[in-house]
């Protein structure tokens, strides 16, 4: 298969990269993040990445209720490039951002205009630049952990495209999109293959729906 010419070499990532610290909010690798950008500081990041690579780290914080101005971070986080781009009338930027490879934060560098930056290294997560090896996926038995957390959550669903979905892509796509807990999409993020992020996807779709279904037996009862 021939590169994108868009593809990433390992070589050539950076050192240093503008971070979003956004609790709740997962990238992987080959993901795509569609973001509202409208916080100055922002605004001021995705310009100074549209001229330099296009490279966003997004990151959690440790908490989600953390009110400081700058919350401790996760260690482990995931670059995105600039696909897509547009501004608006308001003065926003309406982004996606397509998932390059995750990173480890060796520390925080000096800010530039309001925004954080830190110096990281890229050397565990160095496959994610290769087309992931195929994995054995029940998709029988996914479809139907999806409807049963699906219905208890709410969530309508279109199955024809969701069965028609590679592996690879549905599995990314439902560890980004599935309303699970900060901590919760971390682990998903630091699964090393996956082969390992689809079996915690799983545990996490079974434990969510359970969960909620004994809630609603305390409920009727």
């Amino acid at each position: 298969m021939q590169d994108s010419p868009f593809s990433s070499r390992f070589e050539e990532l950076p050192a240093t990269l503008p971070v979003f610290p956004l609790s709740g909010v997962l990238l992987l690798p080959r993901g795509k993040l569609p973001l509202n950008i409208f916080e100055p500081r922002y605004l001021a990041m995705t310009q100074d990445a549209l001229g330099a690579g296009r490279l966003i780290g997004m990151i959690q914080p440790r908490r989600a209720d953390d009110p400081a101005e700058a919350p401790e971070l996760y260690e482990v986080g995931c670059a995105g490039r600039i696909s897509q781009f547009a501004e608006t009338d308001d003065g926003r930027f309406l982004i996606t951002l397509t998932g390059v490879c995750r990173f480890a934060i060796l520390g925080e560098i000096a800010s530039m205009r309001g925004y954080r930056r830190a110096q990281v290294d890229w050397g565990r997560f160095r496959d994610d630049l290769a087309p992931p090896p195929a994995v054995e996926l029940d998709r029988d038995a996914l479809i139907e952990r999806l409807k049963r957390y699906f219905a208890v959550q709410g969530i309508k669903a279109d199955w024809n495209s969701i069965r028609a979905t590679p592996d690879e892509r549905l599995v990314t796509t439902l560890a980004m999109i599935c309303p699970f807990e900060p901590g919760e999409k971390q682990g998903l993020l630091e699964c090393p293959t996956l082969a390992d992020r689809s079996a915690m996807l799983a545990a996490l779709l079974d434990m969510a729906a359970a969960g909620r279904e004994q809630g609603d037996d305390h409920v009727r009862h």
